[in-house]
C-alpha cells in the first residue's frame, strides 16, 4: 500500500513504551491508550504468535477487552516473519490509525521491532542460499551453542544484543556475514528513515533483584495457568522457528527426556531472567529513551506529566 511522500504531521505522536519482560508494560500501555482514548500497538515479536499465549505473557482476554491491540494474534507459527515485513506492516497500520487518533501507543520488548518502526533499517546484501543451508545443516548436527560461539567471534556487537536462543536471528547473522565478509551490525548502523510523526520513548525498569523476582513469580504463574500443556499442544510444531524460544525450547527438552519438569521450570526463570537483562542492555543504549521506575506507585500519572511536557496533549 502506498501512502505517498511522507510528510510530517506535527500534531500525530506515536509513544513508545519499551523494558525488560515483566516490568509491566503492557498494563502502562493500556492506562496511557486509555488516557488518549487511543489503541496500541505490540511491538512483540512472540506475541504475534496464535499459538502460542501463555509462555508470551499476551495480554489477558480482560487487557484487550479494555482497550483495541493490533498485532497480537495476527500469525501463525507456520508462518515466516521479519523485522522488516513488521515495519512495513506496522507503517501501514500506523497510517490509518493516525487518520483517527493523534496518539497511538507502540509497546514491546523486542528492541529489534521497536527500532523497525521508529528507525527503518539499511538495505541488507543478497546473500548465497548455499550458506544459509550450511548453516541450517550446522544446527542441526552441531545445535544453537556452535553457531552462537561462531557469531560470538564474526559479530560480538550483534552477539550481546540478538536473542541468541532464535536460530533464525543467529544464523540471518552468520549468513551475511559469511557472505560479504563483513559483520551484520555493520549494515545496521546508519538507517535513520524519517517518519511522518513525532515519536516519545519512554523505558520501564526496577531494581534488579525486584525484577528477577517477578519473573520468577510469572514463570510459577504461567505453569499454573497450563504452559505445560500449552507446549505438548505445540509438538508436532516443534521443528518450527518460533518454538525455539524461552519457555518453550525448556518444555521441549523436558518432553524429549532430557530434564525433569522442576529442572526445566527452572530453566525457563533462568534464560528469561539472562533474557531481560539482554532487553536492558539494548534499550539501554537508546539515548532517547526516558526510563521510569516501574514499581513507583504513581508511574502513570508521572509518564503522562513527562508526556504532556512533550506538547501531547
Amino acid at each position: 500500500m502506498d501512502h505517498g511522500p511522507l510528510t510530517m504531521d506535527s500534531s500525530k505522536t506515536l509513544i513508545v513504551i519499551a523494558g525488560p519482560t515483566a516490568s509491566g508494560k503492557t498494563a502502562a500501555a493500556i492506562a496511557i491508550a486509555k488516557h488518549y482514548n487511543t489503541v496500541v500497538v505490540s511491538a512483540d515479536s512472540r506475541q504475534f504468535y496464535r499459538e502460542m499465549s501463555i509462555g508470551t505473557a499476551k495480554p489477558t482476554i480482560e487487557e484487550l477487552s479494555e482497550v483495541k491491540h493490533y498485532f497480537i494474534d495476527s500469525l501463525s507459527i507456520t508462518e515466516t516473519y521479519t523485522a522488516g515485513d513488521y515495519e512495513k506492516q506496522c507503517l501501514e497500520l500506523l497510517a490509518e490509525l493516525f487518520k483517527v487518533h493523534s496518539v497511538v501507543v507502540l509497546t514491546g520488548g523486542s528492541g529489534l521491532f521497536i527500532k523497525a518502526v521508529c528507525e527503518g533499517f539499511d538495505e541488507f546484501p543478497d546473500t548465497d542460499p548455499s550458506i544459509r543451508e550450511k548453516l541450517n545443516t550446522a544446527l542441526v548436527e552441531k545445535g544453537i551453542a556452535y553457531l552462537q560461539e561462531q557469531l560470538k567471534t564474526a559479530d560480538p556487537e550483534y552477539y550481546n544484543q540478538v536473542d541468541l536462543n532464535n536460530p533464525q536471528r543467529v544464523i540471518r547473522a552468520l549468513e551475511v556475514y559469511e557472505s560479504t565478509a563483513k559483520p551484520y551490525s555493520s549494515y545496521r548502523k546508519s538507517a535513520s528513515n524519517k517518519r511522518p510523526f513525532h515519536i516519545i520513548k519512554l523505558g520501564l525498569n526496577m531494581e534488579r533483584a525486584a525484577l528477577y523476582n517477578r519473573i520468577n513469580h510469572r514463570v510459577d504463574q504461567m505453569v499454573k495457568d497450563g504452559l505445560v500443556e500449552e507446549v505438548r499442544s505445540l509438538l508436532p510444531s516443534r521443528h518450527l522457528n518460533a518454538l525455539n524460544t524461552v519457555g518453550y525450547s525448556e518444555l521441549l527438552d523436558y518432553f524429549d527426556g532430557k530434564t525433569d519438569l522442576n529442572i526445566a521450570i527452572e530453566l525457563i526463570k533462568q534464560n528469561t531472567r539472562r533474557f531481560a537483562k539482554r532487553q536492558i542492555t539494548w534499550f539501554g543504549k537508546d539515548e532517547a529513551i526516558l526510563w521510569f521506575m516501574a514499581d513507583n506507585p504513581k508511574l502513570i500519572d508521572t509518564m503522562l506529566d513527562v508526556i504532556k511536557a512533550c506538547d501531547v496533549t
